[in-house]
């Protein structure tokens, strides 16, 4: 190979090499990270929008009745008696006007 033949050959780097990445980067976002952020959101609302007597559904499929509220922390009053879980446990609202 000449000097000549390979000055004029093209490196092949710039953009070309990043659009590949980016296009991933993208996908990876619209695909992963943004809908973690919305069930995310949802959780967090529905953690503070919880207050005593609504029905509620754990993420463990236990249905109960809310009997207490703390920080971090809901008394659920089931058929047999009361039990203590995290507020992030708390799955769903059972409450007929709840949509």
């Amino acid at each position: 190979m000449s000097v000549a033949y390979i000055a004029q050959t093209d490196a092949g780097g710039g953009l070309s090499v990043l659009w590949p990445l980016l296009l991933l980067g993208a996908l990876m976002y619209f695909l992963i990270i943004r809908p973690q952020r919305k069930r995310t959101r949802k959780q967090q609302a529905l953690s503070a929008a919880l207050e005593v007597g609504d029905q509620v559904r754990t993420i463990g499929g236990l249905m109960g009745v809310i009997v207490g509220l703390g920080d971090d922390w809901v008394t659920l009053g089931i058929e047999e008696g009361r039990i203590r879980v995290l507020r992030s446990a708390v799955a769903a609202r059972m409450n007929a006007d709840s949509s």
